[in-house]
């Protein structure tokens, strides 16, 4: 590019000049709270956008895709700022950052909600459990309701009522061309289908329209135990024959220092069960019995709660560096529990946890293929993660954290894409195999030809039978 050309293009990108096209704010690197603003939830990602526009609505978002389209520089999109690939943001790109959007519209008599995907989890959950009402979303309270739900959706609520994207009703969606486009089961079904679970290679979805359910008491909280190996064992197998009201999360680590916790536990292998039951205090205080009696607990603060408050809330500021490796596996035998305690006591991360969600229930009931989330019938869903301080020690926990995936699965490879980090091409694959993928890339194609919403888990855009046939010829040549 000549000087006076990336001159002009410079003068271009420029917030000042470019303010005036955008009802929303524009935010370059001379703003005072640029450096906040490119943040993200995962540390060690220190990305310098060449703007960042905070999105007002549809329109926004439709001028914004035109600006990157005409620039040819990398499109970000931005819900909640959680990807742990760091695709919430662009170095030397473009940023929609849609937190600004965060309309929720509850309709109680028709138990239905339209949601802009600026939205928290958080924010939504608290919104409907005013009427005693919720949809599933994650476990963590800040994580955007946008790249969540395009993801599939895995929380407290999986068991009970399945996935967030299976109480997708309709959304709203930007597309690479900029057309805003209303689908359902009815309006672009193949968009649709892709949408629920695809991830974000479609556009830019500003709108959902979920189903609600009543909910209005609860019972969860957590409940520590000493994580022996059958200990472990039988929580995973107490779990998958519990009531599909009750959803768990068991994180098996060293114990951290906690006031409730005798000091000389602290370094300890312990599981912490996270526990969530979708109904009557008193049938979840029998749902919980049968964990509680797999050991004395070393503390129990399972109690009578409202769905929000089982969402964590990371403090502000909180961007830890961590290696991880995510996997769906379908048991946990005496073998693996045994390995997974020797491996956290082997590791020299700052931090290191297994993590265990036992699935079933409403989430398997959905057929297959009835969406773009390929992995229904897997049993339990497994990360494990090591927490560091210096980049430097990023590639010893990274060996640490894949040599125990491979020696805990069981069962056929496959991932949430969720929870995949930047692990290449073939990881994205195991998030969408065989026929989800090529059905994928075939819808890519239509809605995005050009592959400009690449910066994610990304399905490039499946070749036409000229391109195949053109290629052919070349490679004769």
């Amino acid at each position: 590019m000549s000087r006076d050309r990336r001159t002009r293009e410079n003068e271009r990108l420029s917030p000042s000049n470019l303010q005036a096209s955008f009802r929303g704010r524009v935010i370059g690197p001379q703003d005072d709270d640029y450096d906040e603003a490119r943040a993200v939830f995962a540390g060690g990602i220190d990305r310098h956008p060449a703007v960042i526009i905070r999105v007002a609505d549809d329109g926004d978002v439709a001028r914004a895709i035109a600006l990157a389209r005409d620039t040819g520089l990398e499109l970000a999109v931005r819900s909640g700022g959680h990807s742990g690939a760091g695709h919430s943001v662009s170095e030397g790109g473009i940023v929609i950052d849609l937190a600004a959007m965060q309309r929720l519209e509850i309709d109680p008599e028709s138990h239905t909600a339209w949601a802009q995907t600026g939205l928290t989890s958080a924010r939504y959950a608290a919104s409907a459990s005013d009427f005693g009402l919720a949809t599933g979303f994650g476990d963590t309270g800040s994580v955007g309701i946008g790249g969540l739900t395009l993801g599939g959706g895995v929380g407290f609520l999986v068991r009970k009522f399945g996935l967030t994207i299976d109480d997708v009703l309709a959304a709203e969606i930007v597309t690479a061309d900029g057309e805003l486009l209303r689908v359902d089961e009815e309006h672009h079904p193949d968009l649709f289908w892709a949408l629920r679970g695809g991830g974000g290679n479609f556009g830019v979805a500003t709108r959902f329209c979920y189903r609600l359910h009543e909910l209005d008491t609860a019972f969860g909280g957590m409940l520590i135990l000493p994580a022996t190996p059958e200990v472990i064992r039988e929580f995973v197998v107490v779990a998958g024959a519990a009531p599909e009201e009750l959803s768990t999360i068991a994180n098996i680590m060293p114990a951290p220092p906690m006031p409730f916790l005798p000091e000389d536990m602290v370094g300890q292998i312990v599981l912490i069960g996270s526990m969530f039951y979708a109904g009557g205090i008193e049938e979840g205080d029998r749902a919980v019995a049968p964990f509680r009696a797999l050991a004395t607990p070393l503390a129990d603060a399972v109690r009578p709660m409202r769905y929000p408050e089982i969402m964590e809330a990371p403090e502000p500021g909180y961007h830890p560096m961590a290696a991880s490796h995510s996997f769906f596996t379908d048991a946990v035998d005496i073998q693996a529990a045994e390995t997974i305690v020797a491996q956290l006591q082997s590791s020299s991360a700052m931090m290191a946890v297994t993590q265990l969600r036992v699935l079933g229930g409403a989430m398997a009931r959905v057929p297959v293929d009835a969406t773009a989330f390929a992995h229904r019938r897997r049993r339990i869903l497994a990360n494990v993660a090591a927490l560091y301080q210096h980049p430097e020690e990023a590639a010893l926990h990274t060996a640490w954290a894949s040599d125990l995936a491979a020696a805990l699965r069981r069962g056929e490879p496959g991932v949430y894409v969720n929870f995949v980090n930047d692990e290449g091409e073939a990881r994205v694959h195991e998030a969408y195999p065989g026929p989800t993928w090529e059905r994928l890339a075939a819808i890519k194609a239509r809605y995005d030809p050009a592959n400009l919403f690449h910066l994610n888990q990304n399905i490039p855009p499946a070749e036409t039978e000229g391109e195949r046939v053109a290629g052919r010829a070349g490679a004769a040549r």
